[in-house]
């Protein structure tokens, strides 16, 4: 036997290494590029609106080419069964670590009580949510240009950002209403669309894509929690509580973009750092806009005083919470403003994904601050918590269920709540503002928050 020849058996085992070696190289190769709008849709973002279940495509098929930067999860379905979904974008060392920074800012928010202690050397969470109002449609185009700058092997700036903050993408959270849109807008549009304000693909008619399914608007319904979609996201919201929050918005196309600092005057618990933060942001987004000479304004309008809106709910939650307008609503892929300008999807689109890049920019650079902020937002609630009275007492009655009702209501907003203790208090009554002393059952119920 001639021992230098090498066996059968030993070049076949040969091959099929190489054959397995090439077949994980090309998968490494597929894992660090994911597809781009443009390559996964057959179109450029812009030249038409996407419809609901093709931006879930794309997200999806990103969230498999770099499951080691992106992990997506369906938080819910909507009241027509479409899927509501959460991407998450983080560095391959935070995304391994993602359930530990979740538990570690519930517990500087004082919401997770264990062993551990809360860590300020933590990532910020940045949480962007697109198309509340199913025909402002331009922010989910936006949507999934943001998600690929953030995972693109060429993006320096993604690199820079990722390592000290963890982004959290909503690309719709009112699908019922985008497609209600969209599809009415695919259906009326010519081969090409008419700029004409007076055409057919102007004048959207009643029930319009603004509302859910049941017509109502999810943009009032976040603290109330009242429609499906609002119950299932603030779930998810509640069990991170992000730092930054975004809400993406389009209003009348005649309109500049709008964003922070909101209107004044401000609510008296808004705090001098969340008043400070959100001109931080405008200035960083005036920046961007001065460079591309494009219009802009802010404090004019949208105030932060109703609980229940995309910006205020998280800044009553200890975050920043900014609402960001795009004029657009009603104007199609295209359409003549009155001072004669052509507005394009195109250009809607790139407004908001100039915004959401440039707060997650600001909020990367500024990481340490904004978490150690957060921490003594809600340490600072506890030991000196805002308002005329310390404690609330609330008395049961036979009106049916309302203190059950009210109970979880609370408890979905993450405010606590026990029984009372049987015994004497004394307190101002509600209805007469009269002090009062009474005794306490143990019907009754004390709410602290």
């Amino acid at each position: 036997m001639n021992h230098n020849l090498p066996s059968a058996r030993g070049v076949a085992v040969g091959k099929t290494g190489l054959l397995l070696g090439l077949l994980l190289s090309a998968c490494c190769c597929f894992a660090q590029a994911p597809p781009s709008p443009e390559a996964f849709l057959g179109y450029p973002l812009g030249a038409h609106f996407t419809p609901h279940y093709k931006i879930v495509e794309y997200f999806r098929a990103v969230a498999g080419a770099v499951p080691e930067q992106m992990k997506l999860e369906q938080y819910g379905t909507t009241y027509e069964g479409r899927p509501l979904l959460l991407a998450f974008i983080a560095s391959p060392e935070n995304m391994r670590r993602l359930e530990d920074i979740r538990k570690n800012n519930l517990r500087l928010a004082g919401m997770l009580h264990d062993s551990l202690k809360p860590d300020e050397h933590a990532p910020v969470i940045v949480w962007l949510s697109y198309n509340v109002h199913g025909n402002e449609p331009a922010s989910s185009e936006a949507a999934m240009k943001t998600l690929y700058e953030l995972v693109n092997p060429a993006s320096a700036r993604a690199k820079q950002w990722l390592p000290n903050s963890v982004i959290v993408i909503d690309p719709c959270i009112n699908p019922d209403g985008r497609d209600r849109y969209v599809h009415w807008y695919n259906d009326v549009v010519g081969a090409q669309p008419n700029a004409d304000p007076q055409s057919r693909e102007h004048q959207e008619p009643w029930p319009r894509g603004r509302t859910n399914h049941y017509n109502f608007d999810l943009n009032r319904d976040w603290a109330w929690q009242t429609q499906v979609e609002t119950q299932q996201r603030l779930k998810k919201y509640n069990a991170w509580l992000p730092q930054v929050h975004v809400d993406y918005h389009e209003q009348g196309y005649n309109n500049p973009y709008y964003f922070a600092p909101a209107a004044e005057p401000y609510h008296d618990v808004i705090t001098p750092w969340q008043r400070e933060f959100q001109i931080m942001i405008g200035k960083n987004n005036a920046r961007y806009f001065d460079r591309n000479g494009w219009l802009y304004f802010t404090k004019e309008e949208f105030d932060l005083f109703y609980p229940s809106y995309g910006d205020t709910y998280p800044i009553y939650n200890g975050g920043i919470g900014m609402t960001f307008e795009q004029g657009g609503i009603n104007a199609g892929l295209a359409v003549q403003t009155a001072d004669g300008d052509t507005l394009t999807l195109a250009q809607r689109l790139e407004h908001h994904f100039t915004t959401g890049i440039s707060t997650i920019e600001v909020a990367s650079a500024h990481a340490e601050q904004l978490i150690k902020e957060f921490h003594n937002y809600f340490v600072e609630a506890e030991v000196h918590p805002g308002g005329e009275y310390k404690a609330y007492y609330l008395r049961n009655d036979s009106f049916g269920d309302r203190l059950e009702r009210l109970k979880a209501f609370l408890t979905r907003n993450g405010v606590s709540y026990l029984s009372a203790g049987i015994g004497t208090y004394s307190g101002v009554d509600y209805e007469t503002g009269r002090s009062v002393t009474f005794n306490a059952a143990p019907a009754l119920t004390r709410v602290t928050g």
